[in-house]
């Protein structure tokens, strides 16, 4: 993605009761209560009850009429906040069969997707964020097209907290030693995971916004797997003093390990966008790293940012060149390997996933990133991602929810659908970025950091608010079996 030259780019439940008609769970990601309440017990519009489907929850789900106006309504218990709604459903067709969620008699999303999940018994979740208020509310989905709305199976609302995750229950403390199985990112049981985490700005220029209390913060309040160190090589980077950037980024890995939390060591090339530019520096720079942390179960390694205007052959070329200097120190680690076109799997420039698919890299464990930002990148870039997840193993590692320069107006509507298919797939996800820059991007106001604070909204833009509630809830799902 192109991009000027100053960037900016679930703990096991503790208990459980009947509250209200739904069931409240209070633990999960950072102490979070979550309540579901069943469509067949809501306001039914233009609907009937039924039980015809496997896979459904409660004693039914709620078929909708195909018809414009046919609606569920739930009446959600809550404390007054910011809370993420889950809608469980299923599609069988394959025809988009949008709702408006509208909470209190407000339009809180337009829309919503809720596109064929592949049969009728096929169950998956549609996710919006609201403010709800004290008390009883009213949560209403309403199809808006003549296809009706789909099967409903229940409304879960999460409401948030501040505390941070038991001890013992860090992301690292659950999954230890990540691999690859098949297309998917998998824990030390062997079981599918998504990871959710943040990426900093340039270590050259926003170092003090990553700090003890920072990363508390992001551990804690935020709830957030992972962090990727973005160091760039060139624009003042590692290349203008490679023993200081070194020096940082060991700094910084031994901070965020501490915390429980996955590293993502970024080399954060980006000019030229030929990697083979940078091969010998990369290879110094990664001895060093694999060396030093390649006993650490928590360490993946992002090997090459964003190449871009060079052909996949030559990238390929890259990647199986520095591999094997990870591996000699590191042979069980996760690497991830950027793409051609910026990371877009070659959409960018001109190019698609068939160009990998095709000719992959001849390695094992490793995965293929993506870069995405939803001001810029529309429907081919989000068809692009969907089709390549089922092919080859994807990972996010940046992702914003302005343009692709970091900046302007965000389209969370946009970034909503991503978001919706990398749940769907288990697409692991970073966003960009944590640190106070001026840009929308930036999830901080300026001036925040190197003081803070960083829990809580007060110092977010409107950015910030939208990602941290999105690696907060729902819940992170860690299966052990």
């Amino acid at each position: 993605m192109r991009r000027p030259r100053f960037r900016t780019q679930a703990a096991a439940l503790a208990a459980v009761a009947l509250v209200g008609g739904g069931l409240v769970f209070a633990g999960g990601r950072a102490d979070a209560a979550t309540t579901a309440y069943e469509a067949e017990s809501a306001t039914i519009t233009a609907g009937v009850v039924e039980s015809n489907h496997a896979g459904y929850l409660g004693s039914g789900f709620v078929n909708t009429d195909n018809a414009v106006g046919s609606a569920v309504q739930w009446s959600p218990q809550a404390v007054a906040g910011s809370a993420t709604l889950r809608f469980r459903f299923a599609n069988g067709t394959t025809v988009n069969r949008p709702m408006r969620i509208t909470v209190n008699g407000t339009d809180v999303s337009g829309a919503v997707t809720f596109a064929g999940t592949g049969a009728w018994t096929t169950w998956q979740e549609a996710t919006v964020t609201a403010t709800l208020r004290a008390g009883t509310n009213t949560v209403l989905a309403t199809a808006t097209t003549a296809n009706g709305g789909p099967n409903l199976d229940r409304l879960t609302v999460v409401d948030g907290a501040t505390t941070p995750p038991p001890t013992g229950v860090t992301p690292v403390a659950q999954n230890g030693q990540l691999r690859v199985c098949g297309v998917k990112l998998c824990n030390r049981y062997g079981q599918p995971i998504q990871l959710r985490g943040m990426s900093t700005h340039g270590l050259q220029w926003y170092p003090q916004c990553v700090n003890d209390a920072s990363l508390d913060a992001l551990a804690g309040d935020w709830g957030a797997d992972h962090v990727r160190l973005s160091m760039y090589v060139q624009e003042g980077g590692y290349e203008t003093n490679p023993r200081l950037f070194t020096d940082r980024m060991h700094t910084l890995i031994e901070q965020v390990s501490a915390r429980g939390m996955y590293v993502i060591v970024d080399w954060h090339q980006l000019t030229p966008g030929d990697p083979n530019a940078n091969l010998a520096m990369a290879k110094t720079f990664f001895t060093e790293i694999a060396q030093r942390h390649g006993s650490k179960p928590n360490i993946l390694y992002d090997v090459a940012n964003e190449p871009n205007e060079t052909p996949w052959s030559r990238i390929k070329a890259y990647h199986e060149a520095i591999i094997p200097v990870v591996r000699a120190a590191d042979p069980d680690a996760v690497i991830l390997l950027g793409t051609h076109g910026w990371a877009s799997l070659g959409v960018s420039d001109g190019g698609s996933e068939t160009d990998i698919i095709n000719n992959p890299v001849n390695a094992t464990n490793i995965m293929y990133t993506f870069h995405f930002y939803a001001g810029s990148h529309g429907t081919e870039y989000l068809n692009t991602l969907s089709r390549a997840a089922d092919r080859i193993p994807v990972f996010v590692t940046e992702f914003g929810t302005q343009t692709a320069s970091g900046d302007g107006a965000n389209n969370f509507t946009r970034s909503q659908q991503y978001l919706d298919l990398m749940a769907q797939k288990k697409i692991s996800w970073t966003n960009w970025n944590y640190s106070d820059d001026s840009r929308s991007g930036a999830v901080f106001t300026p001036g925040t950091c190197p003081n803070g604070p960083y829990a809580g909204t007060s110092r977010l833009k409107p950015a910030g608010v939208w990602v941290r509630d999105h690696i907060r809830t729902p819940a992170d799902n860690f299966p052990s079996s």
